[in-house]
């Protein structure tokens, strides 16, 4: 049959239904279970030696202590560690060599047939190392500064059009702000988590993934064996917010631990490890300088950011990249420039790029509508783009003035009086932030299983994986959508295994728009299988298969983003310099909304922890130890629900015929794009004063007031 991939109209019943979310009783009741919640029989425990070094060779590893303790089995170490081959990602290179890299990387692994006794042998553990300087103060005039080819995302590293520095000499209006961001981490409510054993050769991990085929493809390389020798479960993953998006230290070791003992081993990182070792958002510093005429309209736009990597793999937050996309200045310099420290590997954090990058530029947008006296709302629409700024390439849809307006007349933003610091409430200063937000439509092969069993329901495989989004629910109804199912009961989802068709990882947005692709297109052809079926099914019923790797891979001819409008109310306390956010407001243009239920979930998540990002979120290197200050929750602080205001969440249904066979665009990270920024233009109306650096704690605060 002639199949096309992007349909017309309404998609059929079940899509755009707020079903509940399938799995939620089962994780309420307890019945789901998670990585470190699998206990094989005769299950050992490990706890990983972190280093205490920020730059260092290690000398000796001293464990006859640690192996006289009861229940002591094994002390893995670069010296007795099993032999690991290469992979693409250094940071998984554990127990190798002698050298230490930066502080808190792992220097020997404790096994034990408890945890207790694990965490107590590995405190008795005596490494001794030979000390070199390091390096892990990151600034602005850092020596070791360079300019990197490409970014996160395969982006380029700089991108010029026309004449930037000229136009913005001769412009009339000028800003010139520099804007800075700490380091940040992801701290999913579960930690990175793993259970492995070996049987006959063949291993098997349960591991808390975001996607267990690249876990089951990089393990099948580190031990020299074949990917069908390798199964990787991660049937329910508690967050991850990038931090799971990629193999993390814990299977390997989990696996090195199960080879060498014999024994089924489980590793769940202490959350204290866990900044040093699973990633975390990288530090910027970002100057915005824009150039515009008295009416409003930019000329010229430059966006520059310097950042941190460490010395064992490159990774470049591409902060500056949205400004290619924002605004239709028809000159912009957008530049990252990056450096090499002895810090640990900083990596993927819900809305790389796009979360501290639009914290700077809509907070410069922000200023240039204070220094015009135009409404910001209207100098946004003002300098509204036809086309992608530097591609050229049509959008797919662009409705962020429909979110811009709508948004505001659902906030109530006007009447508002733009003067700052006159809305006072007994010692509290009151204003009103907005801010535009956006993320890129990612797409990318995935293989489906369809199939029809003879008693009338069906059944979807392939190795998508549920961080907690509520996949399973979504695709259920894609596949009754594409069936004509009366209902979404009817279909059973198999998912989060690596023995199952191979599926695109749960990251950057991409998952149920790569994913429900494959699943409609199997659906599909099994529906027009079964209609041309006469009689009763088979008793081994029907399946069909589909790939979409090729259409995935083909190059869009159009530019491909959500868009959104986030709208904030604050509250700052004269007396204590203390920030609350009274109301946030989020308005998006995220394709159709396939589940209204899970997908406002999605969205307020996102604002939450981009309130968090704003006011309370923040972490800092000891530069005379090179360890992150900030290791758990109760220094690192993440919103709790006292933080967290009434948040709304609203969308326009868009209809893109250009992305994928149900329109839909990615929805989990844009919610965090935009909220900091919006939050920071609040607090500049509500006292006056124009903060750049986050987070807005009170002692920032406090000397301004």
């Amino acid at each position: 049959m002639t199949h096309d991939p992007f349909p017309q109209g309404t998609p059929p019943h079940p899509l755009g239904n707020p079903v509940a979310r399938r799995e939620g009783r089962e994780k309420v009741t307890g019945a789901a279970r998670y990585a470190a919640e699998h206990t094989p029989p005769d299950c050992a425990y490990a706890w990983p030696v972190p280093a205490t070094f920020a730059r260092a060779r290690i000398t000796g590893v001293e464990t006859s202590e640690a192996l006289a303790l009861p229940g002591v089995c094994a002390v893995l170490t670069h010296e007795n560690a099993p032999r690991l081959d290469s992979t693409d990602d250094p940071t998984l290179a554990l127990l190798q060599e002698d050298r230490v890299p930066h502080r808190g990387w792992y220097v020997a692994l404790v096994v034990a047939d408890s945890l207790e006794a694990a965490r107590d042998a590995a405190s008795a553990v005596r490494v001794t190392y030979e000390s070199a300087d390091h390096d892990v103060r990151f600034r602005a005039g850092h020596p070791g500064l360079y300019e990197p080819e490409s970014v996160n995302g395969g982006f380029p590293g700089i991108r010029e059009r026309g004449n930037f520095e000229a136009a913005y000499a001769a412009s009339l209006i000028k800003l010139d702000a520099t804007y800075s961001i700490p380091p940040l981490h992801n701290h999913p409510m579960e930690p990175h988590a793993s259970t492995a054993w070996w049987d006959d050769g063949h291993l098997t991990v349960y591991d808390s993934s975001q996607g267990a085929t690249r876990v089951r493809d990089d393990l099948a390389a580190l031990f020299k064996i074949g990917k069908g020798e390798v199964t990787v479960v991660s049937e329910h993953v508690g967050g991850g917010f990038g931090s799971k998006g990629t193999p993390r230290p814990q299977v390997v070791l989990a696996a090195m631990a199960a080879l060498h003992t014999g024994r089924p081993v489980k590793l769940a990182l202490p959350r204290g490890q866990m900044a040093a070792v699973v990633g975390h958002r990288a530090p910027t510093i970002q100057r915005v300088r824009i150039g515009a005429t008295t009416e409003g309209v930019i000329t010229a736009l430059a966006h520059e950011i310097i950042t941190y990597t460490s010395t064992v793999s490159e990774f470049v937050e591409q902060a500056a990249v949205p400004a290619r996309v924002m605004y239709a200045a028809p000159h912009s310099r957008t530049a990252h420039r990056v450096t090499a420290l002895d810090v640990p590997s900083p990596s993927w954090m819900r809305a790389p790029g796009e979360a501290p990058g639009m914290y700077a530029l809509e907070s410069a947008v922000d200023e240039l509508a204070v220094l015009l006296d135009i409404d910001p709302v209207e100098l946004r629409v003002h300098n509204e783009p036809e086309t992608e700024p530097d591609s050229g390439r049509p959008f797919s849809s662009r409705h962020l003035v429909g979110c811009l307006r709508e948004g505001a007349n659902r906030f109530g933003w006007l009447p508002r009086d733009p003067r700052p610091a006159v809305r006072r409430e007994g010692d509290l200063l009151v204003g009103t932030g907005v801010a535009a937000s956006t993320y890129p439509v990612f797409l990318a092969g995935s293989v489906a299983e369809a199939h029809a069993d003879a008693d009338g329901g069906y059944r979807i495989r392939l190795n998508a994986t549920d961080i907690g989004t509520g996949a399973r629910t979504v695709l259920a109804q894609i596949a009754a959508a594409a069936l004509g199912a009366s209902s979404e009961e009817r279909v059973q989802i198999e998912i989060g295994n690596s023995d199952l068709p191979p599926a695109m990882l749960a990251g950057g947005s991409a998952g149920t728009g790569s994913w429900g692709w494959a699943v409609h297109r199997a659906c599909t052809e099994l529906a027009a299988r079964l209609r041309d079926h006469t009689g009763p099914l088979p008793a081994e019923g029907v399946t069909v298969t589909a790939d979409t790797g090729q259409e995935a891979a083909a190059k869009s001819p159009y530019a491909r983003h959500a868009f959104g409008a986030q709208f904030a109310e604050v509250q700052v306390d004269t007396v204590t310099g203390e920030i609350r956010v009274r109301r946030l407001l989020g308005m998006f243009a995220a394709g159709h909304i396939l589940n209204p239920r899970t997908a406002r979930s999605q969205f307020i998540g996102g604002m939450t922890m981009g309130l968090g990002m704003a006011l309370t979120e923040s972490s800092g290197l000891d530069a005379a130890f090179g360890d992150f200050a900030e290791r758990d929750l109760a220094s690192y602080h993440v919103p709790a629900c006292a933080d967290v205001p009434a948040i709304e969440a609203h969308w326009l249904d868009e209809r893109d015929p250009h992305l994928n066979p149900m329109g839909s665009k990615g929805i989990g990270e844009i919610g965090i794009v935009g909220t900091a920024a919006a939050i920071g233009n609040a607090v500049h109306h509500a006292t006056g004063v124009r903060l750049r650096d986050l987070p807005l704690t009170p002692d920032k605060v406090l000397p301004h007031l």
